[in-house]
């Protein structure tokens, strides 16, 4: 059967799974009575409730007797590792862009990657539904986006076509005809063209990884030469050439729809899993015995930002979560390093405590939300970013663009406030709808904590983008969180009495009744230093009754942080407790007497 392998690649939220979901009705790839549900890729709990895309997923369907394998991938720059790996596996990418919104920082970011390899794309202007659309003009951006990558001859000559996935139609004119996506599915018959089997033994590059329970590792890539049958005799090399391991095909899987089927056969082309092996990664190379050399895998992006795991020793440890020991936190952010290239899992000086790197806040946030669903307690320290050193020990911080949408009268405000973190403004022009973009280059370190102070600011009506820009000189000091915070100084239960009476302080972070101890974050303080407060204090009962004195106590709604506000949230001195039933925050160093001692040897250091 004639094959083609494409990948889907848009900015976060330009419809990408709605199109997939589009593609394999109308292939047939469905019974008429079989029930589907809305984004049927985004498997995985967190990706429904989110509604984004964090794992690259592959599916299959038949038009017009040539399978066409499709990848899902993601649309956040976090998770560009994704992107980055699965690119070699395909031979053309269907580049979707908002008709509103034109192309986002994540169309730069993955387009590039995709000309680099010489990838020809297709141009699908998504959305046209829209009122505020504005598709000329998208166009001659998304032009303008590639003369910019600098794109070949070849690769400037793209296909455009226009239409609504929701709407479930695609034309080669915008006014064209609203029913189906055949345009779609035939361009990509004409202009992508089928893979290329290079000579030789068995050879495949695996891309993904997952763990079955019966059937142990699967690894997903596309078979570049030869054929592959079960039980098959294989080796894994490693990027150097040296063998991982050496072992037998168990099953070959193929994608048929949203389902994994067995196959007799693999030919060379074709997308497939395979089973059987024990120890081999993402980037080795799978082959037959004869083969020697391993496939050249792309090189992954740095990571940018890295993040303290530790063992949870606050007094409520092992109290809500059954996965405490070092050990068993350890095995498993190994695990997650395997199947997830842009991350990486370093050992520290001390036996309980993990540094973990990656690409930004969602993506670290992602793997501590998965953790604590599977039972796991955790500290979880502020994140850094990863410095770099040029040849004369220069030090050298990662910058990222940042594209924000703000109504006009809010520009002001958030251009204040990035100058403040250290960004540059780079251009500033009208978006449509009263509405401004703002370009600014700023330090990745200055940009933490940042998007919930700009939706304040905006009340809520930004939309922020970042992409990773590249290394630039380290741009000096930049201030840190403006107010101190409340800390409990007992164990037990918080009244609503004392927390009434406390309010003159601070917004309050915890309802009455949850559990507190000594050192642990309560509230916000509105001044610039720590205070220890006491939440247990209820109120002192005598006989003597007044009227107007036992009114009911009326609390403001506490400010409850969800993780990432809270990870961006906490000082250097300071970690979120994290655990399958709580989100809790807390000082470092948990004794006021030991605090002390450490801020004034601190001071002296920093003098």
């Amino acid at each position: 059967m004639n094959l083609r392998n494409i990948a889907i690649i848009a900015h976060v939220d330009h419809g990408k799974t709605t199109l997939i979901d589009v593609l394999l009705k109308q292939s047939g790839a469905f019974r008429d009575n079989q029930r589907t549900e809305e984004r049927m890729m985004d498997s995985n709990d967190i990706e429904r409730e989110r509604g984004i895309t964090i794992l690259a997923k592959v599916t299959s369907l038949v038009w017009k007797d040539t399978r066409i394998n499709i990848v899902d991938t993601p649309g956040h720059a976090d998770f560009g590792g994704e992107v980055e790996r699965i690119l070699h596996m395909v031979d053309g990418v269907i580049l979707l862009v908002d008709a509103a919104e034109g192309p986002m920082p994540q169309t730069k970011f993955v387009l590039g990657k995709a000309l680099k390899l010489g990838l020809k794309p297709i141009v699908a202007i998504n959305k046209i539904d829209k009122p505020e659309q504005r598709a000329d003009e998208v166009l001659d951006e998304v032009f303008d986006l590639f003369a910019a990558l600098d794109a070949n001859e070849d690769q400037l000559d793209f296909p455009v076509l226009y239409g609504s996935a929701k709407q479930e139609w695609m034309a080669l004119e915008p006014n064209g005809p609203q029913d189906s996506m055949d345009p779609l599915f035939d361009m990509v018959l004409d202009k992508v063209s089928p893979p290329e089997a290079q000579p030789g033994d068995f050879r495949i590059l695996a891309t993904t990884i997952e763990s079955d329970p019966f059937l142990g590792r699967i690894l997903t890539g596309r078979i570049v030469s030869g054929t592959a049958l079960p039980n098959m005799p294989i080796k894994a090399l490693s990027r150097d050439g040296s063998v991982v391991e050496n072992g037998r095909i168990s099953k070959i899987l193929a994608f048929r729809g949203l389902e994994r089927q067995p196959i007799e056969k693999g030919e060379a082309g074709d997308i497939v899993a395979i089973a059987g092996l024990t120890k081999a990664t993402v980037a080795d190379t799978l082959c037959a015995p004869s083969v020697n050399e391993s496939l050249q895998a792309q090189p992954i992006d740095p990571p940018t930002l890295s993040m303290t795991f530790r063992v949870n020793d606050s007094p409520l440890a092992g109290t809500e979560g059954s996965k405490v020991q070092s050990r068993v936190i350890r095995d498993r952010l190994k695990k997650e390093a395997e199947g997830n290239v842009a991350l990486k899992v370093e050992d520290t000086d001390e036996p309980d405590a993990f540094v973990v790197s990656g690409r930004g806040e969602l993506l670290l946030a992602i793997l501590i939300e998965n953790m604590r669903r599977e039972g796991f307690e955790l500290g979880v320290g502020r994140p850094r970013v990863v410095y770099q050193y040029d040849d004369a020990g220069n030090r050298l911080e990662p910058i990222e663009e940042v594209i924000i949408d703000v109504d006009e009268e809010h520009s002001g405000v958030v251009v204040q406030k990035l100058q403040e973190r250290k960004a540059d403004l780079l251009e500033m022009k009208p978006s449509g709808g009263g509405r401004t973009r703002l370009v600014f280059h700023a330090p990745t370190r200055g940009l933490i904590g940042y998007q919930s102070e700009l939706l304040s600011d905006t009340r809520g009506t930004a939309i922020f983008n970042r992409l990773f820009h590249g290394y630039e000189p380290h741009r000096g000091p930049i201030q840190g969180r403006h107010t101190g915070v409340l800390l409990s100084n007992g164990t037990g239960e918080a009244v609503a009495y004392a927390l009434f009476n406390l309010e003159d302080r601070g917004p309050m972070m915890i309802d009455p009744g949850t559990k507190v101890y000594p050192g642990m974050i309560i509230g916000e303080h509105t001044r610039g230093n720590d205070l220890e407060v006491n939440v247990l204090k209820g109120k002192q009962l005598t006989n003597i009754r007044s009227a107007g004195k036992d009114d009911a106590v009326k609390l403001t709604t506490p400010k409850k942080l969800t993780l990432e506000a809270a990870l961006s949230y906490i000082a250097d001195d300071e970690l979120v407790e994290v655990t399958p039933d709580s989100i809790r925050l807390r000082k470092a160093v948990l004794d006021p007497h030991e605090r002390k001692r450490a801020e004034r040897a601190a001071n002296k250091e920093s003098a």
